[in-house]
């Protein structure tokens, strides 16, 4: 009597086979998450450095190296290191940031309008995908960095 559980001998290996066909892209697309979400939290350290910048930026007293280097201080403490320069064109070389402090004008739309001083602040970072950048060079991309830039502005304060 033949049990229904017998197997072809064909069939063996099946699994392993699958499994080193589908385990490289898996494992692609899981390491894409957590490069994908290294690179946003940065963004968000970005965001929150120009931020800051922009905040002491504005308050009297305060010029606009200081707050340069607030926003700075502020990218160290997220985990972003590096020497701040306050040119933005170009790639950065790796350990450099970007932080631009710019004053300026800009015109509310009111009847009437009004002109009020501002002070914009630029923070840029060249970030380095870590594990998707690799792969994709590997077969010909170009995915090694990516430029994170946060722009705040923020009306002066009256002296």
């Amino acid at each position: 009597m033949a049990t229904l559980t017998t197997r072809c001998d064909g069939e063996r290996g099946q699994a392993i086979v699958e499994l080193a066909l589908t385990l490289p892209l898996l494992l692609l697309v899981l390491l894409g998450v957590f490069d994908f979400g290294l690179m946003f939290q940065r963004f968000e350290i970005v965001t929150n450095a120009a931020r800051e910048g922009a905040r002491v930026a504005v308050l009297p007293d305060y010029l606009p190296g200081q707050a340069a280097t607030h926003a700075a201080n502020y990218l160290a403490s997220g985990g972003i290191g590096g020497t701040p320069v306050s040119s933005c064109g170009g790639a950065l070389s790796p350990g450099k940031v970007c932080v631009n402090v710019t004053p300026s004008t800009t015109t509310i739309p009111t009847t009437p309008a009004k002109t009020v001083d501002v002070m914009v602040v630029t923070v840029e970072y060249d970030h380095q995908h870590v594990f998707v950048g690799p792969i994709t060079q590997l077969f010909g991309g170009s995915l090694g960095t990516t430029r994170l830039k946060a722009v705040s502005t923020m009306r002066k304060e009256a002296d």
